[in-house]
């Protein structure tokens, strides 16, 4: 099965850093039946930085804004899902080095049953481009 590479809508958001408050939000997201195609975590300053790639996008804001989180206006990552095996990605990250365009961000995993997932980011004036090159949706 070949990879499949498309575009997400990406949005982010800061909390305090302390015990409890991504549960918090992943909480209210999940009784809302929000799902979504991934989510990161991580310290920022004295914060720490959420960061959402819905399935559903509209769904997401409308929890979203009647729970009151500020959230970064909407971005685009690239979402790739395969068959896990050793350098998954490089075909992919080859053809954006090629063309010279830089990866910003990038997250990987495997996902079990032989499947790996990854999520990645390129500046906004390389979305087109690089989906165009990789034939992302």
């Amino acid at each position: 099965m070949a990879d499949s590479i498309r575009k997400a809508d990406y949005f982010s958001m800061t909390v305090a850093n302390k015990p409890g408050e991504g549960l918090k939000v992943l909480s209210m997201l999940a009784e809302k039946e929000v799902n979504l195609l991934a989510f990161t975590g991580f310290p920022r300053n004295r914060r720490a930085q959420l960061d959402f790639v819905p399935e559903d996008t509209k769904k997401f804001t409308v929890v979203a804004k009647k729970a009151g989180w500020e959230m970064s206006p909407k971005k685009v990552a690239f979402l790739v899902q395969g068959e896990d095996r050793a350098g998954a990605l490089a075909d992919a990250l080859g053809k954006l080095a090629e063309a010279g365009i830089n990866v910003t961000a990038m997250q990987a995993t495997v996902g079990g049953a032989g499947r790996y997932g990854a999520l990645f980011w390129v500046k906004p004036e390389d979305v087109a481009k690089s989906a165009k090159l990789l034939g992302a949706k």
